[in-house]
């Protein structure tokens, strides 16, 4: 796969750069952020933004329709933002992974991820009902996703060394399904403490219980 990396101002005009080198559009290349830039005290200590672009070997109709789909999606919600290929195929999703950003980028995460666990939801649904196929397609706003995976690891981590302390069990606030299976996945190697899921709906939540 052809790659470029291109430095700019911003992360957007090093996006662009790298597009028209490329000659290709957004969908046809995986883009990854290296470095967002600092702007830096009237030019001093200032840091130009770096990103680097892969060419995809061809698309799918998955990949083609999920990127019309979150464009279409998130025009109708009148906010200023761009929505970029991350991964052409995430090993750990089985599909593939679109990062959003812009000015108006926080609106779309919601409380906890509310919103954008949405905007996934609808998407998914949408491109499962356009091509005929599992979409198993991932959304993430400016590395919102990875840094809420190492937040409840952490707290997870946190927990466990209370309860191992304490000797008495933890329930953790109501969290989604997979935010559970990201806090049962980061305590499943501690041999000190065991992991239930205790609730019903959205109530559902995590128990850390001393083994």
């Amino acid at each position: 796969m052809k790659s470029i990396e291109m430095t700019a101002k911003t992360v957007e005009e090093a996006i662009e750069i790298a597009l028209k080198e490329l000659d290709v559009d957004r969908v046809e290349v995986e883009i990854d952020v290296i470095s967002r830039g600092k702007p830096g005290i009237l030019g001093i200590g200032s840091e130009l933004a770096s990103v680097r672009l892969t060419k995809v070997d061809g698309t799918s109709d998955v990949l083609d329709s999920a990127n019309e789909v979150i464009k279409n999606l998130v025009s109708h919600m009148d906010v200023d933002v761009v929505v970029n290929l991350k991964e052409a195929d995430n090993e750990e999703t089985g599909g593939p992974v679109f990062e959003i950003e812009g000015d108006d980028s926080g609106l779309l995460i919601g409380r906890k991820g509310e919103t954008l666990r949405s905007l996934q939801f609808l998407t998914r649904f949408i491109v499962g009902r356009q091509t005929g196929e599992r979409a198993n397609i991932s959304l993430d706003v400016e590395g919102y996703d990875e840094r809420r995976k190492q937040s409840l690891a952490n707290l997870a981590n946190r927990v466990a060394q209370r309860v191992v302390k304490t000797g008495r069990s933890i329930e953790l606030e109501p969290m989604s399904a997979r935010e559970r299976r990201l806090v049962h996945v980061a305590l499943a190697d501690n041999s000190e403490v065991y992991t239930e899921s205790s609730g019903e709906g959205r109530d559902r939540r995590v128990v850390v219980i001393p083994s």
